[in-house]
């Protein structure tokens, strides 16, 4: 029988390798775009492609009830294994081409089979400490989504290398899926009920923590997204561009495992002082460093970096005390439901603000494409009042 760490261990591995796609193409966006001549808009659809696939896949794999039907473990085995062949199949078809794009839809929607499905595996394995299990896993998500700016910086930003390694990485969390174990409370989860939809405007701390949700993913994925190519192009303003992209890759890779290393005890702090708290806390802390960050663009590079990686580790720890604020406000019946609708909102959102970040870098300046993001905080904090209200 499998201990519980050592369970929890290999089901966070599994998804570090299982997410390394999610950025494959981000990480190495300028060499892609140099080779195949892309534009903005193109350049831009292989990353939101991504988002999209994930609400296609979510809510599809809730409306079917896949998680009720199926072994979770051989859910994210398939999705890890499509993954890694749509991944692997860039390299049979034209950069950024509109089979590339579906293809990285493709990708999308088998994520929405790794990271909900390694949910439902955490939580059975414990009825007191979820939150910390789920903390964990959020920061197996993190750094997975944050491997292929390592495997950048490791390949030289070339293409090619790195998405043959995030590939290969997805290749390998399908073989160990087969290995994880469920815990002893692992249950069966709620299917989709359209009931759900009414509470998420009707049910005021559900409201608020959806709220909440939205203005956090407004940044999120946005700055995961590009601030590899915005740190290149602010770091080339003092580097030759060679170090300046090599460089950029690192303190992408870095900023984003910093966020990852902060998610479990934002958990731990959270079941201690408030969910809302330690959320509008982290939301006021990455707000403020997208503006920082935004003014000193192109400044000294050691500056620059600093904020970056700060910026890092404000924007996800509380990203998993939205689906706790849910699960604690919800029906029991429902918080299943409520959940999938909820993050299906955000990476709905995330469409938006993926796309456009480089076509307003394109017409403002990447300074005020980062300042922007700083407006998803404001609102995910002005939307957390209700629950805040009620902390004090």
């Amino acid at each position: 029988m499998m201990s519980k760490p050592a369970a929890i261990a290999l089901l966070c591995l599994v998804v570090i390798c299982g997410m390394s796609p999610w950025f494959a193409t981000a990480a190495v966006l300028s060499d892609m775009a140099r080779e195949g001549g892309l534009s903005p808009w193109r350049q831009a659809l292989l990353s939101s492609g991504v988002q999209a696939g994930f609400v296609i896949g979510a809510l599809t794999s809730a409306a079917l009830g896949l998680s009720d039907r199926c072994d979770p473990r051989r859910v994210m085995a398939c999705a890890a294994l499509m993954n890694a062949l749509a991944t692997a199949g860039l390299f049979a078809v034209p950069l950024g081409s509109n089979t590339a794009i579906a293809l990285r839809v493709i990708a999308g929607a088998g994520f929405a089979g790794i990271y909900p499905p390694g949910m439902k595996i955490a939580v059975g394995w414990s009825l007191r400490d979820r939150g910390f299990l789920v903390g964990l896993l959020v920061g197996a998500l993190t750094l997975g989504s944050a491997l292929p700016y390592l495997f950048a910086w490791g390949g030289g930003t070339a293409w090619r290398p790195v998405v043959g390694a995030a590939a290969a990485a997805s290749g390998l969390a399908a073989a160990g899926s087969f290995l994880l174990r469920l815990g002893p409370h692992h249950a069966r989860a709620a299917a989709f009920s359209a009931r759900s939809i009414g509470l998420m405007w009707s049910n005021r701390d559900i409201r608020s923590a959806t709220g909440g949700y939205l203005g956090h993913m407004w940044e999120l994925y946005a700055m995961w997204g590009w601030i590899g190519t915005a740190a290149a192009i602010g770091f080339g303003r003092r580097l030759p561009e060679d170090q300046a992209a090599s460089l950029a890759a690192m303190t992408a890779f870095l900023a984003i495992g910093l966020g990852a290393l902060l998610c479990a005890p934002a958990g731990r702090l959270a079941d201690r002082i408030g969910k809302a708290r330690v959320s509008a806390a982290a939301m006021a802390g990455s707000g403020c460093m997208a503006i920082a960050v935004a003014v000193s663009f192109g400044g000294p590079v050691w500056l620059s970096l600093m904020l970056i990686l700060i910026w890092g580790s404000f924007v996800i720890p509380d990203s998993a005390q939205f689906s706790a604020m849910i699960a604690d406000a919800a029906p029991p019946e429902l918080a299943g439901s409520l959940m999938t609708m909820q993050t299906a909102l955000g990476f709905a959102l995330t469409i938006f603000t993926v796309q456009m970040t480089p076509l307003i870098a394109g017409w403002l300046g990447w300074p005020a494409a980062l300042a922007l993001m700083a407006l998803g905080p404001a609102m995910g904090i002005a939307a957390l009042r209700p629950l805040l209200r009620r902390a004090k």
